[in-house]
């Protein structure tokens, strides 16, 4: 079953349907729910594994994450913004690297952890 627009949707130019530019809001939210979430992990991995030894292991996982938080928050927003436009426009919706960038960032973050439990000097 799917949901029709309202027939007069279309009628005026530069007139979006508000259930796609609350969609849109809700995903521009999502991102930045993740920056955020990537900030406050990357703080805690540099300020609450004060056991692991040498700092430079929890500063190489903490501090990617909180760039990475920093990226994307700043990239959702013109994400946001290019796809609100495009229905302005009735174009297609433009692509988005930013699930990449973060699949990548969270294997690498990953692979980091990994390393950080299997060389960190934990006394």
């Amino acid at each position: 079953m799917s949901i029709e627009p309202p027939a007069d949707a279309d009628d005026e130019r530069g007139h979006i349907d508000y259930r796609f530019s609350l969609a849109n809001e809700r995903t521009f939210l999502a991102w930045n729910r993740t920056a955020l979430a990537l900030v406050a992990g990357g703080l805690a991995a540099v300020h609450l594994l004060d056991r692991v030894e040498p700092v430079a292991l929890r500063r190489g996982l903490g501090v990617p994450m909180v760039l990475l938080g920093g990226l994307i928050a700043a990239l959702s927003y013109s994400r946001w913004e290019r796809n609100e436009r495009a229905m302005l426009e009735d174009a297609p919706l433009p692509g988005s690297r930013l699930p990449r960038l973060l699949a990548v960032g969270v294997t690498v973050g990953g692979m980091i952890a990994l390393a950080l439990v299997l060389v960190a000097d934990v006394s």
